[in-house]
Parts: structure tokens; C-alpha cells; sequence
């Protein structure tokens, strides 16, 4: 059988007492705690913004984006010009030919290219036929003429009538005159030069018989090449004579050809107008070539700049603009308007005035707002 054991009402309580202590002194220890705590953190947070407001703030520079070179736009007096094309032919061409007709070529001496003078012979015909009818005509002449000279010696005794000395007389001058033409042909069957030249084309043909007229060369004169270059009216009134033409053939070299003379109406279809310039010696030009010819009007001022400078985006043409004077200066993406452009140099009609600079070398790796090194400045015009 169990016991209980009683325990006393004073210890109880006694006891109740020490555990309801207990629980009050922890939560009151626990807030004290938090409250040092929450002190000490609030301190060292002060303590550290203090720190930091008296350290000055500093902003990091951006690196360059690239080192290049820079130059100023400059004024330089530029020519006005204007394009036109055309051809490119002989001053004049003769055609070469023979007078005679019905006689072989015997011999052909010049070929396409060749240099000639005047009167140089070019080919020959065979004179057989000519110099036997001229044997058997001065004959005739001979016997014509002796003729002549009995009838008027008769004549003054009255043993021949004046119509008979008169038929001796003309038969004699016809007689002559066939000598002197067959002559004359026998002269042309050596075909000469009419004048200094060079042959643009031949078609003689060793032993063929030619006709009266037939062509046989193409001459040159004087080695004379002019441009005839097809012009609107416009143009064509804003051109005078012994304007200077500058001409680009077609493999990529120059000609210089001066104004002869220009056309006196347009064509009534194109509406064009041609000029005429004589080409000067020393060109690559051949006849039959089409130039392209730049006609200088006048010089106006143009703002120029390096073409290197100028960089196309979005079909739009743009500089890179210094927007400092420092050594490491942020650019600009700067639109600008071009206009001529001579050599390495191009014309900047809007966007620039000569107070700017702009970026040579690496303007095309640049974006607005970059920031580059400079290493030089350089005149304008020159390559980066």
C-alpha cells in the first residue's frame, strides 16, 4: 500500500515563491541586454559616418577609348566644277584613196600605227599600162605636132586652107593634153601622204585592183585627238574658249584638253550640246576612247578637313568632334554637309566652322561621347 507523504503548507509556499522570482528576474535581464546592445551598434554606426564625411569623395575618369590623331579645318581656295562625258576622236581624218582606177597594188609600205609625213609614199600600183599608153600618145603628140608645124608653114603660101591649119592645130593641143593626163596618172599610182599623221586604218590589199576612189588608208592629221564632250545648255554657256578641261580615261590616268570651240545648237532628241577640246600631247588617250571631263568655271572658299575624317552611317555623313583642349578629351558625333573634293581633302559645306577640330586617325572606330588620347595634331588634309 502506497504512503503519501504530505508535504508542509509553508514549504510550499516558500517555494512558490522562489519560482515566481525567477521567472520576473530573466525577461527583465533579457530587455536590459538588448538595450546595451542596440547602444553599442548605434555608437559604431555614428563612429563610421563620422569616418566617412570627413573623407572627400572622389569620381574615377573614364579611360580613353582609343589614341588619335586631330586636325583644324582650314580655308583654301577650291575650283567650281562640273562632270560631263564624251568621246574622244580624231581633229580630222583623212581618207586615203586612189585617184585611178583598174590597176593591181604592187606594193603596201605603212601599216596601222605607223608615223608618217607628208607626201611620204604608202603604196604603189603598177605603171605598166599607164607608161605604154603614155609611150604610144607622146607618139601621137610627136606626129600631131610636126603636123602642126607643116601646116602653118604652108600656110603663108596659101597651099592649105586656114580650116585644114586649123584641124593640124587642135589635133596637136588634144594630142598634148592626153600626154600630159596620161602623165598625171602615172604620177598617181605612187598614193602619198596629204599630210603628217599617223594611220588609224588600212585596208589595202597587196595585189588587189583597186577602183577610182577606193579607200585604202585612214590618216590621222597631226596627231591631233580632241574630246567632245556632251553638254546640257546650262553648261554649255557657262564654257569659253581655251577653258581648260581635265579629262579621266579609261584605265584610270589623266588627259588635260583645252576648248577649241563649241557646237552652235543641241541636239534636238538628247538636248545636249558638244564641245570641242583639243587634247594635248603626251596623254594615254586613243581615238574611240569616253572620258569623263572635269570643266573648271572658277575658285570659291571652301571649309576643308582630312576625307579621312569623315565617317558615313546610316547614309549620313559625320566628324567626330573635339568637345575639350585637354590631352584626353570627350568627342562628338557632329552631322555634317559635304561638297567637293580634291585629293585627300574634302569640303564641309554645314556643321563646322574653323574654330573646331575633329578626329583624323580612328574617326570610324568612334561613338559619340568617347574619350580619346590625342598623340598629335595634324594639318588638314593630311593622312592619318
Amino acid at each position: 500500500m502506497n504512503q503519501v507523504t504530505e508535504i508542509p503548507h509553508d514549504a510550499l509556499a516558500s517555494h512558490t515563491t522562489r519560482a515566481s522570482g525567477s521567472r520576473m528576474f530573466y525577461p527583465v535581464m533579457a530587455i536590459a541586454a538588448g538595450a546595451t546592445f542596440a547602444l553599442g551598434v548605434g555608437a559604431t554606426m555614428l563612429l563610421d559616418h563620422g569616418s566617412n564625411a570627413a573623407k572627400p569623395v572622389t569620381t574615377a575618369l573614364p579611360a580613353p577609348a582609343l589614341t588619335v590623331t586631330s586636325a583644324a579645318p582650314r580655308i583654301a581656295a577650291w575650283p567650281v566644277t562640273f562632270q560631263a562625258w564624251g568621246t574622244i576622236a580624231p581633229w580630222q581624218e583623212a581618207s586615203i584613196g586612189s585617184q585611178i582606177g583598174g590597176y593591181q597594188l604592187i606594193d603596201v609600205l605603212v601599216n596601222v600605227g605607223d608615223q608618217v609625213k607628208k607626201g611620204q609614199v604608202l603604196a604603189r600600183l603598177n605603171p605598166a599600162l599607164l607608161r605604154a599608153d603614155a609611150a604610144e600618145l607622146q607618139a601621137s603628140y610627136d606626129q600631131a605636132n610636126a603636123n602642126r608645124r607643116r601646116a602653118l608653114g604652108l600656110k603663108s603660101s596659101g597651099s592649105i586652107s586656114d580650116q585644114d591649119v586649123l584641124q593640124f592645130v587642135t589635133t596637136a593641143k588634144t594630142t598634148a593634153a592626153q600626154l600630159a593626163s596620161k602623165q598625171l596618172q602615172l604620177g598617181y599610182t605612187d598614193i602619198v601622204a596629204p599630210d603628217d599623221g599617223v594611220i588609224s586604218a588600212r585596208t589595202a590589199t597587196l595585189g588587189a585592183v583597186v577602183s577610182v576612189g577606193q579607200e585604202l588608208f585612214r590618216l590621222i592629221r597631226q596627231n591631233r585627238l580632241e574630246w567632245r564632250g556632251e553638254l546640257t545648255a546650262p553648261q554649255l554657256s557657262r564654257v569659253a574658249h581655251g577653258q581648260s578641261i581635265s579629262l579621266t580615261l579609261p584605265d584610270g590616268t589623266m588627259a588635260t584638253a583645252s576648248v577649241r570651240q563649241t557646237a552652235p545648237s543641241l541636239d534636238a532628241v538628247s538636248r545636249l550640246g558638244l564641245v570641242y577640246a583639243d587634247i594635248k600631247p603626251g596623254s594615254q588617250a586613243r581615238a574611240g576612247m569616253y572620258g569623263e571631263g572635269q570643266v573648271t568655271v572658277s575658285q570659291t572658299p571652301a571649309l576643308v578637313i582630312p576625307a579621312q575624317s569623315v565617317v558615313i552611317r546610316d547614309g549620313n555623313s559625320y566628324v567626330l568632334k573635339l568637345a575639350g583642349s585637354g590631352a584626353t578629351p570627350a568627342v562628338v558625333l557632329q552631322a555634317v554637309t559635304v561638297g567637293r573634293w580634291v585629293g585627300t581633302e574634302v569640303e564641309i559645306v554645314t556643321g563646322l566652322t574653323v574654330d573646331d577640330r575633329v578626329v583624323v586617325q580612328g574617326a570610324g572606330f568612334l561613338n559619340d561621347g568617347d574619350v580619346v588620347r590625342l598623340v598629335s595634331t595634324a594639318p588638314a588634309g593630311a593622312k592619318g
